[in-house]
């Protein structure tokens, strides 16, 4: 269509790159270019538009293509395609791999979760293991390779509190004696983490612990095994619940073996000062509007930072990977640090390709705050899906006679959908009601649309005729037909929302489809036209799903 125009507009004396967009009311497309033509050739809109469609209706293929085009006021042209037009290209996308979007072929890390080790994951982790696997689930959906990494927080200031916990409860037991459990570390960790808040003297030795630990103190290496055991295990079972998985499940203890090596390399490259004893990376640019700190690698008693870290496992993923593209699915909060790391590894050349943070808004309680437990702590993830799970099962009587496998994917589809709904970016209000029920924009909605829709569908067929017989058939597969443009953006933008987004206008078309035609009882080119449409939409409502890591219960 934007050759076809091109074409009349140039052969009318008019240069202009054509864009012909979506149209949302009296047709299926409009063309706007008249507009910026007016002020060049000092016309009015609607004149440049009335003779632009007179040339496209005045072209011998115009019926292959259109139904109708016409200038409106004050200069827009809308487009209507033609039936036959719509079925080609319906048909053409049926049969291509990956809905007709755009295949790619890059290695690509994911680093996304970011638990700590002996802590519980709490609320403020959902977002980034959603969103994160959606991206990943995107990316290799379009061909990539991709490789996904927890990044555990393993060899931190909590592990030497658990590890102090532990000497001062076991005094005269062996460190291979002594039995970590779950509901330990729950109790010892908050409890020594506020001991030194109190106590600089524990806070010390703490740290000190750290530091020893991580310098390999043979004592305290077994004991962070057992810790690290007993939390991953609880970690895994709480993220398989969620349907989120990786194929790493690297941590920062991985990447401080990487040091020596990486430091040792960064020396050469001349990049590291000293100032005041501590080794540091100027990451400082000319052009920069707000203060930019020195990235800090080692302090002057030795320890190291976060940003070692970090360093040392991009640093170890070049290695192991090669990738040509590392993405962080982290808190937004954290966007001026990770600005410095990535700087710090580019000026010192420890990685040439595609340092991305896609930095995460925070979900909220009914107050618009950060979700609180009564008492003010901060709620558990698994709290958190237990609340949800009880509001879905008291929703309706019904509920509660469901199939718990069924129940539980459709509490998966309320939470992640009311986070994917949203731009990474913005924080959000997850209300547990609302996002419970099956209609408006939610989880189950898409869920129960596709299931609607599955039980009308008679046979599996790709027989299709160029004939359209409603405005709500014409709807439904002008939408089907934005699905490989969805992807792209999404892919290119790694923003799973325009996937959520989409899959939501295509449910309510697909319902007011199911309303306003009769499908039961036809005969003939009309029903396997409407079970070849409706099989395809259920087709891409379950790969879009699958993107966004939601699973389709049996029943609802």
């Amino acid at each position: 269509m934007q050759e076809l125009f091109k074409k009349a507009f140039e052969e009318l004396g008019y240069n202009t790159e054509v864009r012909i967009v979506k149209s949302n009311k009296d047709a299926d497309f409009q063309c706007d270019d008249c507009f910026k033509l007016a002020k060049e050739y000092h016309k009015a809109p609607i004149m440049i538009a009335e003779e632009v469609v007179k040339k496209i209706n005045e072209a011998k293929n115009f019926s292959q293509y259109f139904k109708e085009v016409v200038a409106a006021t004050p200069g827009f042209i809308n487009i209507k395609v033609s039936d036959e037009y719509l079925c080609n290209n319906l048909r053409s996308l049926m049969d291509k791999e990956i809905l007709g979007s755009t295949k790619e072929n890059h290695t690509i890390v994911v680093d996304y979760g970011g638990p700590n080790v002996a802590k519980p994951l709490h609320v403020g982790h959902i977002r980034p293991a959603i969103i994160g696997q959606s991206i990943y689930n995107i990316l290799k959906f379009k061909g990539n390779k991709v490789i996904g990494d927890v990044h555990l927080g393993d060899i931190g200031t909590q592990m030497g509190q658990v590890i102090y916990g532990i000497l001062k409860d076991f005094p005269d037991t062996k460190p291979e004696d002594v039995e970590v459990t779950l509901d330990y570390l729950n109790e010892t960790y908050p409890k020594i983490s506020a001991l030194c808040k109190e106590d600089e003297e524990v806070k010390a030795k703490c740290l000190e612990i750290t530091k020893n630990l991580q310098d390999g103190d043979p004592k305290y290496q077994i004991l962070w095994k057992k810790i690290w055991d007993t939390s991953v295990a609880d970690i895994k079972r709480i993220y398989d619940y969620l349907d989120v998985h990786f194929d790493y499940w690297y941590g920062e203890s991985h990447a401080h073996k990487q040091f020596p090596e990486m430091l040792e390399y960064m020396e050469k490259q001349n990049v590291i000062k000293i100032d005041d004893g501590a080794k540091i990376i100027e990451v400082k640019e000319k052009d920069d509007k707000i203060e930019m700190p020195p990235c800090l690698i080692q302090k002057s008693d030795g320890a190291y930072l976060y940003a070692t870290s970090d360093l040392g496992t991009i640093w170890q993923r070049v290695k192991d990977f090669h990738p040509d593209e590392i993405i962080y699915v982290v808190d937004g909060r954290q966007s001026m640090y990770f600005e410095q790391v990535f700087r710090a590894a580019r000026k010192s050349h420890i990685f040439e390709g595609i340092l991305q943070h896609h930095g995460n808004g925070t979900v909220n309680g009914p107050n618009n705050k950060p979700f609180k437990t009564r008492d003010g702590g901060t709620l558990k993830l698994e709290d958190l899906i237990l609340k949800v799970k009880e509001e879905f099962i008291n929703l309706r009587e019904e509920n509660k006679n469901m199939d718990e496998e069924d129940i539980d994917k459709i509490v998966n589809a309320i939470i992640k959908f009311a986070d994917l709904q949203n731009n990474l970016e913005r924080n959000y209000i997850f209300d547990i009601k609302k996002f419970s029920e099956v209609v408006g924009k939610t989880g189950p909605y898409i869920l129960y649309t596709y299931l609607r829709i599955n039980k009308i569908i008679n046979e599996s067929t790709n027989k299709l005729s160029n004939a359209i017989y409603s405005e709500t058939d014409r709807a439904l597969r002008l939408k089907l037909l934005e699905v490989s443009d969805v992807l792209d953006l999404a892919s290119k933008e790694r923003r799973p929302h325009y996937i959520a987004e989409y899959l939501y206008e295509l449910s309510v078309l697909a319902n007011n489809f199911y309303q306003n035609n009769k499908v039961a009882g036809l005969t003939g080119i009309q029903k396997e036209d409407f079970n070849t449409v409706l099989n395809f939409n259920n087709y891409v409502i379950k790969t879009l799903l699958h993107l966004l890591g939601i699973s389709i219960p049996k029943v609802m």
